[in-house]
């Protein structure tokens, strides 16, 4: 379940990639499914999140993994590699860092 707390033990991936409209649900689909099939059974997965643009031309995957060493590992992981390859060739760029929470705010003024 993710979970966003200031000062959480988790790296979190924001990865927003860009695609041709008439790519976009396929990208969706790709992510899905290499999460379902791979990803959360990896040593330190928590989330993913996968969100489109209105547009049409964005896709962004907000992923948590318990360390940043689980996420590097996954990043090396050889079941991992082709989904991430197949996500990759269907958009025209993409942008993937690695974030730590430092605030959050909310509707009621509260903070943490």
């Amino acid at each position: 379940m993710t979970t966003i707390a200031k000062g959480a033990k988790c790296v979190t991936l924001i990865n927003v990639f860009t695609v041709e409209p008439a790519k976009q649900q396929r990208l969706v689909d790709i992510l899905v499914e290499a999460t379902d099939t791979t990803m959360r059974h990896l040593p330190g997965f928590i989330s993913a999140n996968i969100h489109k643009s209105l547009d049409g031309t964005r896709v962004a995957n907000y992923a948590q993994w318990r360390s940043i060493e689980d996420f590097q590992a996954m990043l090396k992981n050889p079941e991992a590699m082709p989904h991430m390859q197949q996500a990759a060739a269907m958009a025209s760029g993409f942008d993937p860092n690695v974030y730590e929470v430092v605030e959050v705010c909310n509707i009621h003024g509260e903070q943490g």
